[in-house]
Formats: C-alpha cells, sequence, structure tokens
C-alpha cells in the first residue's frame, strides 16, 4: 500500500481493466451498427469513444509483447 492509502495496482485488477475496455469497445460497436441497420448517423461521440477504447487495447497489447521480449532476455 503506497501513502495515503492507495493500494497498488495487481495483475488481477489490471485483467479486469482490460475486461471492462473490450465489453465496453464491443458495447459501443454495436451501437454505432445498430444506428448504421436503422440508417441513422450515430453520434460522432461514440465513435471517437470506439477509437480511443482501441487505442488503449492496442497500446496494451504492445506492452504485453514488450514485457514478455524483455523477461525472454533474461
Amino acid at each position: 500500500m503506497f501513502a495515503g492509502g492507495v493500494r497498488a495496482v495487481t495483475g488481477r485488477t489490471f485483467e479486469l481493466m482490460r475486461v471492462w475496455a473490450m465489453l465496453t469497445g464491443v458495447a459501443l460497436l454495436t451501437w454505432f451498427f445498430v444506428g448504421l441497420a436503422l440508417q441513422e448517423h450515430a453520434p460522432q461521440m461514440v465513435t471517437m469513444l470506439a477509437t480511443a477504447i482501441g487505442g488503449f487495447e492496442m497500446m496494451l497489447f504492445a506492452q504485453e509483447i514488450w514485457h514478455k521480449r524483455g523477461a525472454n532476455r533474461g
């Protein structure tokens, strides 16, 4: 535990954060495609949020590869 009662992010918490980001991204993309199917314009906010979450997930994926690569090198 850090100063001020702040707990460190554990591996389990980090994995749950990734799951929630993935579920949120799927929900936003579903909203977008349902809007397209109903021939309505989806709000610009939906596309921006989906892109931001996708970028976050890509960054986490690249970071995971980088850490695994470093662990294999010793």
